[in-house]
C-alpha cells in the first residue's frame, strides 16, 4: 500500500447525501468542503469529485459515478478516497467489504473521516469491516422503523410516499384530481361500459393520442388497472400489497390497509357498473357475446332466479328450469307503460338535468386537458427541433423523437373536431325541465315506431334487470341518462 503521508498523494474525494439527510440541512457541498480541508492539512491533491448526493446508500456500486471512481482507481488516477463517514461509502456490508477489496488490489486507500479509518494497516481493516456491519444493521433498523411507521400511518388513514393513482397527484400530503389524466380516466369508464371489452378501450384512447403518464401507449392490462382502483369513486386504499421477491407480490392483511377519501372522477354508480362487468367477465372467462336479437335478452329473469330465453321462432320468452312463459308483446307493453311512470315523477327529471349540467362540465373539462395536451406535444416537437437546428442532436435522434411525436399530434388532432363536437351539442341542447318532460312524454309516443337497435339503447340505459313472475314484473332500473343522450338517442334512432 502507498503511504498516506505521501506528499501530492492524488485522492478523490467521494459525496453521498441521502434526501433525507439534506432535508435536515447536510448538504453535499458542506461535505465536500469538509474533505477537501482534510485533503489540504495533509498536503494531498484532490483529482476528482464523485457525487452522489440523493442517491440510497442500500446499493451504490454499479453508479456511473462509483464505475467512473473504480475506473480511476485502475489507471492509478487517484490513489486514496476520502469520505465524511462509513455510512457515506455504503450500508451495504457485502458492498463495503467488496470496495475494501477493490482498494487493497489496487493498493488504494480508503479513508474515513469520522470514524479515522485508513485501510493501509490490518487494524484499519479489520475495524472496516466490523464498521461495515453495523452500517448494515442501522439500516435494517431504519427499514423496520419506516415499515412500522407506514402501518401506523395507513390505519389512521394518511398519506404515504408513493406515486399517486391515475387521475390524481399528491399536493401537501393529499390527493387532488390532476385534470388532464382524470379526463382520460373517465372516458375510459364511459367507453367500457358502451364497449365492455378493455382492448377496445385501449384502442379507442390510443387512437386519440392519449398515453399513460410514462407515455406508453394504453393496453389491457393498465386499462384494468385503472377502471379497478378505487380512488376514481372518492376512496383511495393504499398499502395493500408486499414485495416477496423480485417480481412477486402477495396482498397484505385487511387490517393494515389505509383509507383515504378524495375528489371522485366518477359517480359511484358508474364505478359499480363498470366493476361488476368486469368481476362478471372474470368469472366466466368468456368475452362478451354478440349483441342480443331480443328486446330484454339478458336482462329478463324468472322469480326462480333463472334467466329467461326467446327459442327460436317462439313467441314468448320462457324459463328452462320451471317453464314459466310471458308473451314477447306483453313483457314490451308492460315495459312501456313503466317508462312514461319512469319519466313522470319530477324528481327524476331534476336529476336528469342535473346529470345533464354534470354531463356538460366533465366533457368540456376533457377537451380543455384534450387541447392541453396538444399543446404540450407541440411544445416538446419545438424543442426537438430547436436542438436539431443547434446540431445538439444528430439528423437519426431527430428522427427518433420527432416522428412518434408528431404521429401522436395529428392523433389528437384527429380526435379534436369530435370533442368539439360534443361540447358544442351539449350546450345547444341544454334543456329546460319543460323540454325534459316533453321529449320523455315524447319517447312514450314515439316508442312503437323506434327501430329494434334504438329501443334496445334505450332498454340497456335505463332497465337493469327485469323479475318475471307470480302475476308481477319487478322492473329495477339503473341510472337516468342525461337528457341530451336521452333526446340524441331519439333524434337519431327515430330517423333511421
Amino acid at each position: 500500500m502507498k503511504d498516506n503521508s505521501v506528499l501530492n498523494k492524488p485522492v478523490g474525494i467521494w459525496i453521498r447525501v441521502s434526501t433525507e439527510d439534506q432535508a435536515k440541512g447536510e448538504s453535499p457541498e458542506h461535505h465536500e468542503e469538509r474533505a477537501r480541508s482534510y485533503a489540504k492539512s495533509r498536503g494531498w491533491q484532490v483529482k476528482e469529485v464523485y457525487d452522489l448526493a440523493g442517491q440510497s446508500g442500500k446499493a451504490v456500486m454499479q453508479h456511473p459515478e462509483a464505475r467512473r471512481m473504480m475506473k480511476d482507481v485502475e489507471r492509478g488516477h487517484i490513489t486514496g478516497l476520502v469520505f465524511s463517514k462509513l455510512a457515506r461509502l455504503s450500508r451495504n456490508r457485502r458492498e463495503l467489504e467488496d470496495f475494501s477489496d477493490f482498494f487493497n488490489q489496487h493498493q488504494a486507500d480508503l479513508i474515513s473521516l469520522s470514524e479515522a479509518i485508513d485501510t493501509s494497516t490490518a487494524g484499519g481493516r479489520m475495524f472496516f469491516h466490523l464498521l461495515g456491519v453495523f452500517a448494515q444493521w442501522e439500516r435494517e433498523e431504519i427499514t423496520e422503523r419506516v415499515n412500522a411507521s407506514v402501518l401506523t400511518r395507513a390505519k389512521l388513514g394518511k398519506s404515504i410516499n408513493g406515486s399517486a393513482p391515475y387521475g390524481y397527484q399528491w399536493k401537501d400530503r393529499k390527493l387532488i384530481v390532476q385534470p388532464e389524466e382524470a379526463a382520460v380516466r373517465r372516458k375510459a369508464y364511459e367507453l367500457f361500459l358502451q364497449h365492455r371489452r378493455k382492448g377496445q378501450v385501449a384502442q379507442h384512447l390510443n387512437a386519440a393520442g392519449h398515453r399513460t403518464r410514462n407515455g406508453n401507449v394504453w393496453r389491457d392490462t393498465s386499462i384494468v388497472r385503472i377502471l379497478e382502483e378505487s380512488s376514481a369513486k372518492g376512496v383511495y386504499v393504499f398499502n395493500t400489497m408486499r414485495q416477496t421477491g423480485t417480481w412477486r407480490t402477495e396482498s397484505k392483511p385487511e387490517s393494515e390497509w389505509g383509507k383515504a377519501e378524495c375528489e371522485p372522477i366518477v359517480s359511484l354508480d358508474l364505478w359499480n357498473q363498470v366493476n361488476q362487468i368486469i368481476e362478471e367477465q372474470l368469472k366466466s372467462w368468456k368475452k362478451p357475446g354478440k349483441p342480443p336479437v331480443h328486446l330484454f335478452s339478458g336482462l329478463a329473469f324468472c322469480s326462480c332466479g333463472s334467466k329467461m330465453y326467446v327459442a327460436a321462432n317462439s313467441p314468448k320468452y320462457f324459463c328452462r328450469k320451471c317453464s314459466q312463459r310471458i308473451p314477447i308483446a306483453d313483457l314490451e307493453n308492460i315495459v312501456r307503460q313503466e317508462l312514461k311512470v319512469f319519466f313522470g315523477q319530477p324528481e327524476r327529471i331534476a336529476q336528469s338535468l342535473k346529470n345533464a349540467g354534470q354531463n356538460l362540465t366533465e366533457k368540456s373539462a376533457m377537451l380543455d386537458a384534450h387541447q392541453r395536451e396538444i399543446q404540450k406535444v407541440r411544445d416538446e416537437m419545438k424543442r426537438t427541433h430547436q436542438l436539431y437546428l443547434q446540431e445538439q442532436i444528430t439528423p437519426q435522434g431527430f428522427g427518433d423523437f420527432y416522428k412518434p411525436a408528431e404521429a401522436r399530434l395529428n392523433q389528437l388532432l384527429a380526435e379534436l373536431p369530435k370533442l368539439e363536437a360534443e361540447v358544442d351539442f351539449l350546450k345547444v341542447n341544454k334543456l329546460s325541465a319543460d323540454d325534459v318532460l316533453h321529449e320523455a312524454n315524447s319517447l312514450y309516443e314515439r316508442w312503437p315506431g323506434l327501430p329494434s337497435e334504438g329501443k334496445r339503447k334505450v332498454v340497456e340505459a335505463l332497465i337493469e334487470k327485469l323479475v318475471i313472475g307470480n302475476g308481477e314484473i319487478d322492473i329495477t332500473f339503473s341510472y337516468l341518462p342525461s337528457s341530451e343522450e336521452l333526446c340524441k338517442n331519439q333524434q337519431g334512432l327515430g330517423s333511421g
